[in-house]
C-alpha cells in the first residue's frame, strides 16, 4: 500500500483544526456579543418597576403581565392590586380595574394612589358623587401633597357643581402609583 504522504498530511492538519478552539465570542466590555452564560443566582428585575416604566412608555398590556409576574412574586399587595387595576382602566377595563383597586383599597385603607385611581374609574364611569368622595379620601390620606390628587378632586368638584363642565374642558385624569415616595403623572392632559 502506497501512502499519500501530501493528502496524508492535509487531512491531519484539517482534523487539528477542526478539533481546536476557535475562541469564541468575546467576552469583553466591548464586546458586541451578548455575555455567554446567565448568572441564575441574581435576583430577578422587580415586576412592578419593570411595570411601571412599560405603563409610563404605554405599554398598558405588557405592563399588566409584568404586574402579573410581580403578584406571583409577591402576592396580591395593595401596590400590586392598586398597579394591575390601573393597567386595567387604561385598557379601558373599568369594570375589572373598579373591583381591583377595591380590593387594594380593602387590603390598605390609607394607599393613596389606589383611592385615586378608583376615584378615576367611578369618574369615567360618571358616578361624580362617589368620584368626589373617593378623591376626598385621597387627598386627606396623602395630606395634600400629590398635586395630580389635588387638581382630580378640583375637576370633580366643578363637574359636580356644573355638569357642563366636561364638554368646556377636555382634561384627563392623572394616574398615580407610589415608588420611592414619588407619585407619577401616567395620562396625558
Amino acid at each position: 500500500m502506497r501512502l499519500n504522504w501530501p493528502g496524508l498530511a492535509l487531512a491531519v492538519i484539517l482534523l487539528a483544526t477542526a478539533c481546536a478552539p476557535t475562541g469564541g465570542f468575546r467576552t469583553t466590555g466591548d464586546s458586541p456579543f451578548a455575555p455567554s452564560g446567565v448568572d441564575r443566582r441574581q435576583d430577578s428585575v422587580d415586576g412592578l418597576i419593570v411595570g411601571h416604566r412599560l405603563m409610563a412608555a404605554g405599554e398598558y398590556e405588557l405592563a399588566l403581565k409584568a404586574y402579573y409576574r410581580a403578584a406571583g412574586e409577591r402576592g396580591l399587595t395593595v401596590d400590586v392590586l392598586s398597579a394591575v387595576g390601573s393597567a386595567n382602566l387604561m385598557l379601558g377595563r373599568l369594570g375589572q380595574a373598579e373591583a381591583l383597586l377595591r380590593q387594594a383599597i380593602e387590603a390598605d385603607e390609607t394607599f393613596p394612589p389606589a383611592w385615586n385611581n378608583l376615584g378615576v374609574v367611578l369618574m369615567e364611569r360618571g358616578e361624580l358623587g362617589e368620584a368626589e368622595r373617593v378623591f376626598r379620601t385621597a387627598f386627606a390620606l396623602d395630606s395634600g401633597s400629590s398635586t395630580q390628587i389635588r387638581d382630580n378632586l378640583r375637576l370633580a368638584l366643578a363637574k359636580l357643581e356644573n355638569p357642563a363642565y366636561d364638554q368646556q374642558n377636555n382634561t384627563t385624569f392623572a394616574l398615580v402609583r407610589r415608588g420611592s415616595g414619588e407619585y407619577q403623572l401616567l395620562a396625558t392632559p
